[in-house]
């Protein structure tokens, strides 16, 4: 009894963090693009290798890319020099992933997203591409760094999407896998 008691009083004064396992939301194949044209969308593609996930890496993904795809990826987070090497700007960015993911609405593929860049990767122009595209996710991944103002956690709460947040980007691969059937 003792112990009990003892535990619940350690358990109220640190509350453990909410965990949100993501079991076998989406099917395969996948296909990964990126939303800001950063190089972490290179780092999805390396997490979903290791995980033996059948998947399709399109940086610069376009609505008939989507034929026989069952779950799209977007990974979010603007990169200047990347955009500028894909040939974009912001504008044609937003309007490629706006058209990627309004076919894949438009198709039943769901959406799931990713920031893995922390901090490094938001930013104002990061920020309203986030704010744009994360309310039409089934589920969003993000390492913690790039959460510390909480704009992921309240988007997603505002629209009761299961964030899964992570230390590390290493850490991605467990939900990242386990949210495939």
């Amino acid at each position: 009894m003792t112990f009990l008691l003892l535990t619940f009083f350690i358990l109220a004064i640190f509350p453990q963090e909410e965990k949100i396992v993501a079991s076998s939301l989406f099917e395969q194949p996948l296909l990964i693009t990126s939303a800001g044209q950063s190089a972490e969308v290179r780092l999805v593609s390396v997490l979903a290798k290791r995980g033996e996930l059948n998947f399709i890496l399109s940086k610069t993904a376009t609505p008939k890319d989507l034929e026989n795809i069952k779950t799209l990826a977007l990974v979010l987070g603007v990169s200047m020099k990347g955009l500028g090497a894909a040939g974009l700007d912001i504008a044609k960015e937003r309007e490629r992933v706006n058209l990627l993911v309004g076919e894949a609405q438009k198709k039943n593929i769901p959406l799931l997203c990713l920031h893995l860049g922390g901090e490094a990767r938001r930013g104002q122009i990061s920020d309203a591409l986030i704010s744009v595209f994360l309310p039409k996710a089934k589920m969003v991944i993000v390492v913690k760094s790039g959460n510390k103002d909480k704009l992921f956690t309240k988007i997603c709460e505002e629209h009761k999407i299961p964030l899964v947040e992570v230390e590390k980007t290493a850490d991605v691969l467990t939900p990242l896998k386990d949210a495939f059937k």
